[in-house]
C-alpha cells in the first residue's frame, strides 16, 4: 500500500505521518507529481492561508496533478476547502472539485451571552453521516476542529456539524473526500476514518 501526503508548504505532515503510523500505515510525504500519481491513497492535509496555498500549488504544477487523480484522495482542514470551486480567504478560486464555495464564519453572541468565537478551535460534533468512510463512527461522535472558515451544505455533503450556523463537516464526489476536522487528532472516531479511507477501493 502506497500512501502518500502532499507537502505544499501549508500542510500538518507530521501528525498525519504519526497517525498512520498507529494504523500501521507507513507513507511519503512528496510534491512530486510522479510520486503522487502512482499512490494507492492520497492525503492533501492543510493549515494555512487558501490563496498563497493556491499559488504555491499553481507554481509546482500540484493543482493540474491533485484534478486529475483517479485514487482515493482525502483532503483534511485546508486542503477540503482548496478542492472546493471558491474561497473568501483571500478571494481565492481553488481546484473545482467539489462545486460547493467556502465562506468565514461571522462572530456571534448567542442566547445567554454565549460568544461563538472565530476561529472555532475545539472539539465538535458530526451529523448525518453518508458514507463508508464513516463505519463505525457515530452521529455525534465529536472530532477536532480548527477552522474560521467553512464549506457550505450541498448535494456532496456527507456530514455535517453545527457553529454560529450548519456547514459541511465532510464531503464527498467520487473518488474525492474531504473532511474540515482534523482525524489525526481526533482520537478513536478519527483513527476510524483514516482506517476507512484505507480501505477504500
Amino acid at each position: 500500500m502506497n500512501v502518500t501526503i502532499i507537502d505544499y508548504n501549508a500542510s500538518n505532515t507530521q501528525s498525519v505521518l504519526f497517525a498512520l503510523e498507529r494504523i500501521g500505515i507507513n507513507a511519503i510525504v512528496s510534491n512530486d507529481p510522479a510520486t503522487i500519481q502512482k499512490s494507492d491513497k492520497v492525503i492533501f492535509p492543510g493549515v494555512g492561508e487558501a490563496s498563497s496555498a493556491m499559488a504555491f500549488l499553481k507554481m509546482k504544477g500540484l493543482d493540474k496533478v491533485i484534478t486529475s487523480l483517479k485514487q482515493p484522495v482525502l483532503g483534511i482542514c485546508l486542503g477540503m476547502q482548496l478542492l472546493c470551486n471558491y474561497s473568501e480567504e483571500g478571494d481565492t478560486n481553488c481546484l473545482g472539485i467539489f462545486d460547493l464555495d467556502v465562506k468565514k464564519f461571522d462572530s456571534l453572541k448567542g442566547d445567554q451571552g454565549i460568544i461563538f468565537k472565530v476561529p472555532q478551535t475545539g472539539w465538535n460534533t458530526i451529523n448525518d453521516l453518508k458514507s463508508s468512510l464513516f463505519n463505525g463512527v457515530g452521529d455525534n461522535d465529536f472530532m477536532y476542529f480548527v477552522h474560521s472558515y467553512y464549506a457550505v451544505c450541498g448535494l456532496e455533503t456527507i456530514s455535517t456539524s453545527l457553529y454560529i450556523n450548519q456547514f459541511s463537516s465532510a464531503l464527498r464526489r467520487d473518488n474525492f473526500y474531504g473532511v474540515q476536522f482534523h482525524p489525526e487528532k481526533s482520537a478513536q472516531p478519527g483513527q476510524l476514518i483514516l482506517e476507512n479511507f484505507i480501505k477504500l477501493c
